[in-house]
């Protein structure tokens, strides 16, 4: 098995943040005529149809573009030395006007056949489309929510109110468990999945609780088994819709598997042989999940993490 670099997470734009809080940001984009445009509507971006797929961008001067409001548009930054700005169409007929060969469509499908910049770009403007989408009103007056700093902050509308929103991430942690030997490791499966398919085990941080704390708690509420030398790894953008995979290590005290929250349809040990012949069938390549199975695979086996 070969190293696998994660999705999402490859160096991909110069964000220049500090443009975001320039009034004349929109101007300056808009009389750029080298300004590339990314499309999006909901969850869905617009890409060419050919083969390879690949970013449809969209100059100024498309209708598209040429309609969109100040509130739909939110400065990126700069993606391969151009300046890129995101669209968000607010009409499903907006799609007539969609260029030849292009169609609006879902990240996960096509992460296997983007580039990793195009991918880890894509991935960005996804998960501002979703935080903005799903943070139309303020949460502490409900009146209706506006974008500032080029998009990249939700601010209530009402006077004495001011909230403000920032984009939301959820951290998750995802860990290998391995023996104290490192010749098995535990991998769970969830009935959605295909057949046979075995990953990582993961779950949601919980107010209060420190990275390392979730990875005991889920490993144990999910298989039974109790860990420690928990060790950070690498981490994941997963914009589906807005969390950040946070990878770990750890070591197994106990080994029995108990399957105890009923997010598990199945936990088991596998050796490394039984990875060699195929048996489970592993994550997505490029997930962090592969990229943890990955690195226990090619160690050496040990007495530790560190053997």
């Amino acid at each position: 098995m070969s190293f696998r670099p994660t999705l999402f997470s490859v160096p991909f734009l110069e964000r220049r943040a500090e443009l975001r809080d320039d009034p004349a940001w929109l101007a300056a984009a808009r009389a750029d005529a080298a300004t590339r445009y990314v499309i999006a509507a909901g969850s869905t971006q617009l890409v060419a149809t050919g083969d390879p797929a690949e970013i449809a961008f969209l100059p100024g001067d498309h209708p598209l573009v040429l309609a969109a409001g100040e509130a739909d548009l939110t400065l990126l930054g700069w993606f391969r030395g151009t300046r890129t700005v995101l669209v968000e169409l607010r009409e499903a007929a907006a799609a007539a006007q969609l260029p030849s060969s292009t169609e609006l469509r879902e990240l996960r499908p096509l992460t296997p056949v983007l580039s990793p910049q195009s991918a880890s770009l894509l991935a960005y403007a996804r998960a501002l489309s979703l935080w903005k989408a799903r943070h139309r009103f303020c949460g502490v007056c409900g009146a209706p929510n506006l974008p500032a700093r080029a998009g990249h902050v939700m601010r209530c509308s009402r006077e004495g109110c001011a909230n403000e929103t920032f984009p939301r991430l959820d951290p998750a942690i995802i860990v290998l468990v391995s023996d104290a030997g490192g010749e098995r490791a535990l991998l769970g499966r969830q009935a959605s999945w295909p057949a046979g398919r075995y990953s990582t085990i993961a779950g949601f941080v919980e107010p209060g609780e420190s990275l390392e704390d979730a990875v005991v708690r889920e490993v144990e509420e999910e298989t039974g088994v109790h860990v420690t030398d928990v060790r950070y790894e690498s981490s994941q953008p997963w914009p589906f819709p807005s969390s950040l995979m946070l990878g770990f290590r750890a070591v197994a005290r106990t080994h029995e598997i108990t399957l105890r929250d009923g997010e598990l349809e199945d936990a088991r040990w596998f050796t490394r042989a039984d990875v060699a012949a195929g048996h489970p069938t592993l994550p997505p390549a490029g997930s962090i999940s592969a990229r943890l199975i990955d690195g226990w695979y090619n160690a050496p086996a040990g007495p530790s993490l560190d053997g």
